[in-house]
């Protein structure tokens, strides 16, 4: 409240009234005289909001790094976000999770996304309970966390064990004998379908990635996303997932993205190596008009501690607005 001595004396009220007129003309006539550039809306996009997936740090190798550490990182980088991998939490306990909020405050980050890992493709009802339990418990976690989302697998078939295997079949791999994808396509959206009151009712939206298994190609993603009425269910974009003729396929599930992850490989990647224009990726994302988070996920054999930084000026460069 102002001091006494500061309050004006009072004004009449017409000589307010005239005055406020006055001031109004004035500005009306000062707004109309500038040209038509100077109050145009920009035309250009704002740049995308950048994040930092603490899987950049740990790609299930030994030594694990704390998601703290990436949090420390990503607010030295200039990053925006973390996208945090549910596996590479230390504990769920409520003073940890805290803690992490607390941390990603003072380094000046959001908490943007919570990576985890389930699977709907069972025959077994008992399974595929069990996986929808676990994705209704990490909705709450990411709730708890202040996150807005949580990315999804669709599940594959497990035909083929190992992931290394996996990889070398280019993810493709065959049907469970004695089922149908219909069925497995059925199940996963039933699956999902039950979750979807739990992410309402905490404001976390599911984020289907394109990943191996019923996901591995626009059409089995597009399938399971349009199959379900629902705010709270949309596309997590993995840059790196589609192995071959890539940027077609990401501008079919560019409409229906809400989360971005982009893949580097500086030192040769992990299981592949994909050349990808993020230049052009930044064209299929604002002709969608996506003006959500890009979190880096660097993928290759190189250091992190130099191919983050790397990673991240490319990402700058490229998706700028």
């Amino acid at each position: 409240m102002p001091p006494p001595e500061a309050v004006p004396a009072a004004v009449p009220t017409g000589a307010l009234s005239r005055r406020a007129w006055l001031g109004g003309a004035a500005a009306a006539a000062a707004w109309s005289a500038l040209p038509a550039a100077a109050v145009a809306v920009p035309a250009k996009a704002p740049p995308l909001k950048l994040a930092i997936a603490t899987y950049s740090y740990w790609h299930f190798k030994p030594p694990k790094v704390s998601v703290q550490t990436v949090i420390d990182k990503a607010g030295d980088l200039g990053a925006e976000g973390v996208d945090i991998l549910h596996r590479q939490l230390d504990s769920e306990e409520p003073a940890y999770l805290q803690e992490l909020k607390r941390r990603a405050l003072s380094r000046g980050v959001a908490l943007v996304c919570l990576s985890i890992h389930q699977d709907f493709v069972d025959p077994d009802p008992a399974e595929r309970q069990r996986n929808i339990d676990h994705t209704l418990h990490c909705i709450k976690l990411a709730h708890a966390l202040g996150i807005p989302c949580i990315r999804l697998n669709s599940g594959r078939w497990n035909t083929i064990k190992s992931f290394d295997e996996l990889m070398k079949a280019r993810g493709e791999e065959p049907v469970l004998p004695g089922h149908t994808e219909d069925e497995g396509f059925k199940w996963c959206i039933d699956c999902i379908e039950k979750c979807l009151p739990s992410a309402a009712k905490h404001g976390v939206v599911l984020a289907l990635e394109n990943h191996w298994g019923l996901t591995r190609t626009p059409a089995g993603l597009l399938r399971i996303a349009r199959a379900i009425d629902s705010p709270w269910l949309g596309v997590l974009m993995d840059t790196g997932n589609f192995l071959e003729d890539p940027y077609p396929k990401l501008e079919a599930i560019a409409p229906r993205t809400v989360f971005v992850q982009a893949k580097t490989y500086f030192g040769g990647g992990e299981w592949y190596t994909l050349d990808l224009d993020y230049r052009r990726v930044a064209r299929i994302l604002r002709a969608a008009n996506y003006r959500g988070y890009v979190s880096l996920e660097f993928e290759g054999k190189e250091n992190p501690d130099t191919a983050v930084p790397k990673s991240l000026q490319l990402l700058r460069e490229s998706l700028a607005g």
